[in-house]
């Protein structure tokens, strides 16, 4: 956007420049010219007053001597013609006239038949041709003659190029001061827009993140940009207080309801044996069955509010230490359903940057859900490698796996995938894993491999040495 209204000053800089500079340049070629035809008129009518003389008399004699001064100080040649067009007296022969040239008999003619000379037509630098004037003699009314000069442009010509050398390094000048003017005034005007796009971007990480959003405050620049900065900033007081609301909403109800519903656990468990009825002992089952469906889901809601506010910074975390206890707790728990964990590609030493325990709870929601969907008698792998500067942390299972058309919609809070509604869960584990890789600046991805199953794929900044993602 810079460039674009730097280009659209300059642009109409520089019409603004050529739309004065041309016009001054004729203008000074006009002026140059008019200068150089009166002069040149002048001498050409006192010669023609000189020339009555010589005509009525016949005595050429009484003007040559002034015509050859003339022509020896000025360098013009003077002629003078008699009606038919033939020369009576002119300058010296070195420097004459020849009155057969087209464009002087053209010239003679027309003052022969009384009409006066034209500064013609408008004199340019380049231009080459003389100056040619000729003006009728009159005696007593009537044309007897007429008087022609040819006068050469060449000293018009240069001082004609010399004021256009100066109209064009004014043009440049005035162009390069706007030049000059125009890049801070532009600066200046953008310098809002830039902050508001910053904040913008900012805006939406903060607002992913948890972390408090960023004020652009005001930095200058046009008032309704000001203005615009001040609106934007109220808008992101909003936003920011509405979405610490909702989390503190959500955290709080989860925390809230937690205890009743403890305590209705503790009422289920101890109607059990007292109820003899076959009807009522399935239904009072069922209702523990829930509860407990709930109080899973409670837990991952507050998991996931624990999530969203982890807005703090990320720290540095070993991928070793992390993923061989993870994998060593959850062994326990595959062994008791006939599934063993393998774990590879540790050992290099790798750091990652997460926020506080958020890679423990990427793993727990990983294994848990590859546990709870694979099949007996077979393995769950956790593979760790490295590519182009991140770690990946791969976890394969080899259950029913999903859909292509459902793999997109696998990361939706709540939702659970037809064919798995027999399965207990909340639908929130892989929320959960989301909302942390974006805190953490990484990625999940979700795929199905050969041979069947699940194969699900977050991927973390490695850490440099200080603690901080290279």
């Amino acid at each position: 956007m810079r460039v674009r209204l730097q280009a659209i000053v300059l642009t109409l800089v520089a019409a603004l420049v050529f739309g004065l500079g041309i016009p001054l340049a004729l203008s000074v070629a006009a002026s140059v010219q008019l200068d150089l035809f009166l002069d040149r008129l002048t001498d050409t009518s006192r010669f023609a007053s000189l020339a009555q003389r010589t005509l009525v008399e016949n005595r050429p004699d009484l003007i040559v001597d002034e015509l050859r001064r003339y022509t020896e100080v000025y360098g013009v040649p003077v002629a003078i013609a008699d009606q038919d067009g033939e020369a009576v007296a002119r300058g010296p022969c070195e420097v004459g006239i020849d009155l057969k040239d087209p464009v002087i008999a053209s010239h003679l003619q027309e003052a022969l038949a009384g009409r006066r000379s034209e500064p013609g037509p408008l004199l340019m630098p380049w231009t080459t041709e003389p100056l040619v004037l000729a003006e009728p003699i009159l005696i007593d009314g009537e044309v007897r003659g007429a008087v022609i000069t040819v006068s050469s442009t060449g000293k018009a010509r240069t001082e004609l190029l010399w004021w256009w050398l100066l109209i064009a390094a004014g043009a440049v000048l005035a162009f390069g001061f706007a030049l000059l003017v125009a890049v801070p005034v532009v600066r200046w005007i953008l310098r809002p827009v830039r902050r508001l796009d910053d904040a913008t971007g900012a805006l939406v990480a903060a607002v992913v993140s948890g972390r408090e959003v960023m004020r652009v405050e005001e930095s200058g620049g046009p008032p309704e940009l000001r203005q615009l900065e001040r609106s934007f900033d109220r808008m992101a007081a909003s936003v920011d207080e509405a979405l610490s609301a909702q989390r503190a909403f959500v955290a709080d109800a989860s925390h809230q309801l937690r205890n009743p519903l403890t305590a209705l656990k503790i009422r289920l468990g101890n109607l059990d044996g007292h109820v003899d009825d076959d009807l009522a002992a399935a239904d009072l089952e069922a209702a523990v069955v829930d509860a407990r469906r709930l109080n899973q889901i409670l837990d991952e809601l507050l998991s996931l509010a624990r999530a969203e506010a982890s807005g703090g910074e990320l720290v540095p975390v070993g991928i070793d230490e992390v993923v061989g206890a993870r994998v060593a707790d959850w062994t326990v728990v595959g062994a008791a359903r006939d599934i063993s964990l393998v774990a590879s590609g540790l050992g290099g030493g790798l750091r990652v940057l997460t926020p506080a325990r958020g890679l423990e709870v990427v793993l727990d929601a990983l294994l848990d859900n590859a546990l709870k969907f694979t099949e007996p008698g077979t393995e769950v792998r956790v593979a760790v490698v490295v590519v182009e500067g991140k770690v990946e942390i791969a976890v394969r299972d080899h259950g029913p796996g999903l859909r292509d058309d459902e793999l997109d919609r696998a990361a939706d809070r709540f939702w659970r995938s037809t064919a798995h509604q027999n399965v207990p869960g909340s639908g929130l584990g892989l929320a959960i894993v989301t909302e942390i890789m974006v805190r953490s600046d990484g990625s999940l991805r979700l795929g199905s491999p050969e041979g069947g199953g699940l194969e699900v794929t977050v991927t973390l900044p490695v850490a440099a040495p200080g603690g901080v993602s290279p």
